[in-house]
């Protein structure tokens, strides 16, 4: 599939000028290469009519041009005082003409309005509102008033004074005439449709000496905007469609075939299920502007978009709209990112988070996206060393492995953490990514106590167990605070018997702080890493009381009688270091 994106299809009126832009991915190679523009021949080909290279066809000689955007990946045909014969179908295209690296567009120029003198133009936004103006003499001011409309032939009564509405407009007219003073009445008519378009006739009386006035509506769909974006990125729609529908129900919907539009979202709360965890619908400002964003691009994202008003939260007929046509570049420079991360209950995820690497110094932050607020994304974490204070001591945001690739560590996970998440900095906006973490049956890799006491000015040691499968992998102790972890001594010792069906390879890492003090208090975790890349984590919080006793303390992670039987360790294992901890003798006497 090409790379090249265009407008499918412009439209124009004889003697105007149009430009038409073209994308294509701003490698190195495609900025520099031949751009053209070329009319397709009823027998295949393409003429070229204008190039970067400076060729200009006589067709063209004087009226056009052809600008390359190197740094938007974009290039521009300027047409000139344009014709019916321009009428055709062209490609915008990169290198050979042959090469099959283009975009198809249709132009279509018509023939300007034949009006008849006198004739007023109204020009007004699919949706909206005209109001179109009748002047008339005084003798025909206590006449009847009408507007009609020309269809085919015959004009076809629209609306009168004496209270007729046409079934067409019904609910969206009114004639209002103004006070005595001013000889002049109006005819309001709202939502409006394309079928609205055509001639209408405007009359004050009915007799040889009414007075009429002409009037040409015409109602024009939006341009759709063109928007051109990598897939697996990010892409945001601003929707402003003006203060007057600031109070109605908003949608964003995706044209399918035909004139169907699937609704996206909409601030009645739909949403639809393709785009769960990858879409926030950021709230009304008092203008009734909206935006809403959608990550994790996929190819079939692409498409028409329209945004709109109406209290049903969906297209209607005569809804105001606006309009995109969104391309998603499969020749992406975004990395694949895993989109679904599994944990257990109890044990911990690692998250890689890729941003744009030229924006190392770029805050980084990561957030829950809630479905169920239309996708807030509370942030939890930021790399500035903010965490959320439900987060304390499980959640950490690591800028390594670093060019281009952040890491999010949340540990003591419960069935609650269970959802999407956002990995977003304050640079470059394209490259929101989204992850799911999935709680799985099973148990955390690594064991530690639960919470842990030591005394101050006395020496501790915390067990930290890790399986065979884990033996190559660097073991680590770090205490954990808001803008991190950092790394503390600690010694990888023999085998430990915290472990069924293991090899003697089981071992375990200890923490010892020598000399407790007050700010020994905290979250420590164990962890594993490979190089840059993290692997599990555990928590465990160790509380800071004076004691009486004497000697040094060890917290054992349970009798080694229990060990042969997994079920008593883990259902044991609070009771147990519980009962360690309350009563050292029985401890010691054990070794």
């Amino acid at each position: 599939k090409s790379p090249i994106f265009g407008p499918e299809e412009v439209n124009s009126v004889e003697g105007n000028s149009v430009s038409i832009t073209c994308y294509y991915p701003p490698t190195s190679v495609n900025r520099h290469t031949r751009k053209y523009w070329c009319r397709q021949g009823a027998r295949g080909g393409c003429i070229t009519l204008i190039s970067s290279e400076g060729y200009v066809s006589s067709k063209y000689a004087g009226r056009a041009n052809l600008t390359n955007f190197p740094e938007n990946g974009t290039f521009v045909v300027n047409i000139a005082q344009l014709s019916q014969d321009d009428s055709g179908r062209y490609k915008c295209g990169l290198g050979i003409n042959s090469r099959g690296l283009s975009f198809d567009v249709s132009l279509e120029v018509s023939q300007g309005p034949g009006l008849l003198n006198d004739t007023k133009v109204y020009t007004v936004d699919l949706g909206r509102t005209v109001t179109i103006n009748c002047p008339f003499k005084t003798e025909n001011a206590q006449k009847r008033k009408s507007l009609y409309k020309q269809i085919g032939l015959y004009p076809v009564l629209v609306i009168d004074s004496s209270g007729y509405v046409n079934p067409n407009y019904t609910g969206r007219i009114r004639l209002d005439i103004q006070g005595t003073g001013q000889l002049l009445f109006s005819v309001v008519i709202n939502q409006l449709r394309l079928s609205d378009a055509g001639q209408y006739l405007c009359q004050a009386g009915d007799d040889s000496n009414s007075n009429k006035k002409n009037a040409d509506l015409q109602v024009l769909k939006p341009e759709p905007e063109l928007v051109y974006e990598d897939l697996r990125g990010s892409v945001t729609f601003h929707c402003a469609l003006g203060p007057e529908v600031a109070n109605v129900a908003k949608f964003l919907c995706r044209q399918s075939s035909g004139e169907n539009c699937d609704v996206v979202v909409n601030t009645l709360g739909k949403r639809a299920p393709a785009f769960e965890g990858r879409i926030l619908l950021n709230p009304q400002d008092k203008d009734g502007s909206f935006s809403v964003v959608i990550t994790g691009l996929r190819k079939e994202d692409a498409g028409r978009y329209l945004c709109g008003a109406h209290s049903d939260g969906q297209l209607q007929e005569g809804s105001p709209i606006q309009a995109w046509q969104l391309f998603v570049n499969e020749e992406s420079t975004i990395p694949r990112s895993p989109t679904v991360v599994k944990g257990v209950a109890g044990g911990s995820v690692a998250v890689l988070c890729p941003y744009n690497r030229k924006e190392s110094k770029s805050i980084k932050y990561w957030c829950l996206w809630e479905g169920a607020q239309n996708g807030r994304c509370p942030l939890l974490v930021d790399s500035e060393g903010w965490v959320k204070a439900q987060y304390e001591g499980r959640l950490s945001l690591l800028e390594e492995p670093g060019n281009g690739t952040f890491t999010v560590i949340l540990n003591q996970l419960t069935s609650r953490d269970a959802g999407f998440y956002w990995c977003l900095t304050n640079g470059d906006t394209l490259w929101r990514t989204t992850v799911e973490i999935k709680i799985i049956e099973g148990e955390p890799n690594l064991k530690v106590p639960g919470n842990v006491t030591a005394v101050l000015g006395e020496t501790l040691k915390v067990p930290c167990h890790f399986p065979c499968k884990f033996s190559s992998y660097e073991k680590y102790w770090c205490k954990w605070n808001n803008t991190g972890c950092q790394a503390l001594p600690s010694q990888d010792e023999g085998p430990s018997k915290a472990f069924v069906n293991c090899d003697e390879n089981s071992r375990l890492v200890s923490l010892t702080l020598n000399l407790v003090t007050r700010a020994d208090e905290g979250w420590y975790w164990c962890g594993v890493k490979q190089g840059h890349f993290y692997g599990e984590t555990a928590a465990v919080y160790v509380a800071v009381e004076e004691r009486k006793a004497a000697g040094s303390r060890d917290v054992s992670l349970a009798k080694a009688d229990a060990a042969p039987d997994e079920k008593v360790l883990d259902s044991g294992f609070r009771e147990i270091e519980n009962k360690a901890i309350q009563d050292p003798r029985h401890h010691h006497h054990h070794h």
